[in-house]
Parts: C-alpha cells; structure tokens; sequence
C-alpha cells in the first residue's frame, strides 16, 4: 500500500482572532490539511513561517507592524517557493495588486472564503495560480490600467486625510497653493471620487493611504 500523502501544511495571518477561528475550522474539517499555526501580525509572520516552513500561508493584508504586502515580500526572498493567498475585504484593493506583484500565488475576498477558500488551497499547494472570478480580475485590471497616484499625490492626499488646507499643505510640500488644487483635481479624476472627503475614503478603503502613513 502506498503511504498516504502529508496534508497541507497552513498558516493562517490575520488581526482578528474571530476569523483566524473562523478559518482554522474550515481547515480542521478537510482530512487533507493541517493547521501548523497563527500569526496576527506581518513581523510575526516572517518569523512563523520561517519556524515552520508551511505548504501555504493565508495572509490577511491589513496588519499591525508590517503589512501583509511587505511580510509577502519578506516571505518570498526567504523562500522563492513560498506559496501566499492574499485574503482582503475589497476587489480593487492597491495592497492586493502590490503582493501579487511581490509573487503571492492567489487573492481572495473574504466575503468568498466560505465558497472558495479550500478549492483555492488545494490549487495552490498544488503549484496552479487561482484563476480569479471575472469580476475580481476585471477590478484588479482597471485598477492597474487607471492612473495610479504618484508619489506626490499620495503626500498631498495624506495630509488632506490629516485635516490640512490647500494652503497649508502648500507651505509643508514648498509649492503653491495652486499646485496643491492641481493636484487635487487630478486625485479626484484618478480615483473617481466627488470630492476631497470622498477621495480620502476611496484611498484608504483601497490601501492606497493609511491613517498610520
């Protein structure tokens, strides 16, 4: 008889302790798996998986310290074999885009996970890239392919989402208060938004600012 196949070996990063429960009873239910450990933080992440080298690691990417984009990144230099799903609230998150660039293997919403999370770890550990529902693909296209902030926009953004006037953001970036509503005028075509307030609330809901930037 041929010996049975070692189950897939998880890691499960996430904040909040009611998902990573959430998610680490869905594993407990499959024979094929196994749930090697938790992390709630990206710095504690890196460390995890380098203790326990996991088949995969479901990666929040909203995390205190380091964020799951960079513990992607981080992971990845450490092993070029390290297979990450990306686990996030919105179809059009920056965050996202950036960790499948670092080379996570898959994006998931977590509003899916239900549905989709364990056929996407069997795919994944399997070495296949997820193929993302249409929708979600689309988003992340139109996302890259919109004009992304430059690095500039973002600094006048932030300091819009610090509660700064066009005047005073002028004085701390030393242009004029007229390159401060240039940029602005730009900001709010790139992300769609109606106005200063509404740009802010896109920004952060995408990942393209932080309250902690």
């Amino acid at each position: 008889m041929s010996a049975c196949p070692a189950p897939i070996g998880v890691l499960i990063v996430d904040d909040h302790p009611l998902l990573r429960d959430g998610l680490a009873a869905m594993i407990a239910h499959q024979p094929d798996m196994q749930l090697l450990g938790e992390a709630s933080d990206g710095e504690e992440a890196v460390a995890r998986y380098e203790d326990l080298r996991p088949d995969v690691v479901l990666m929040d990417l909203q995390l205190p310290r380091v964020d799951g984009v960079e513990a992607t990144a981080r992971i990845r230099a450490l092993d070029p074999r390290a297979r990450v799903i990306i686990l996030t609230t919105y179809s059009g998150d920056a965050r996202a885009v950036r960790a499948l660039q670092a080379g996570a293997s898959a994006y998931l919403l977590k509003d899916a996970l239900r549905r989709e999370l364990v056929h996407t770890l069997r795919e994944v550990h399997q070495g296949r890239r997820h193929q993302m529902p249409a929708t979600i693909a689309g988003s992340i296209a139109a996302h890259i392919a919109d004009g992304q902030l430059s690095q500039r926009e973002i600094q006048v953004l932030v300091q819009v989402a610090a509660g700064q006037s066009n005047k005073v953001i002028g004085q701390h970036m030393s242009i004029s208060e007229q390159t401060v509503k240039a940029h602005m005028k730009s900001i709010l075509g790139k992300l769609g938004a109606r106005d200063r307030t509404h740009a802010v609330t896109v920004a952060l809901r995408r990942g393209i600012i932080s309250l902690e930037t």
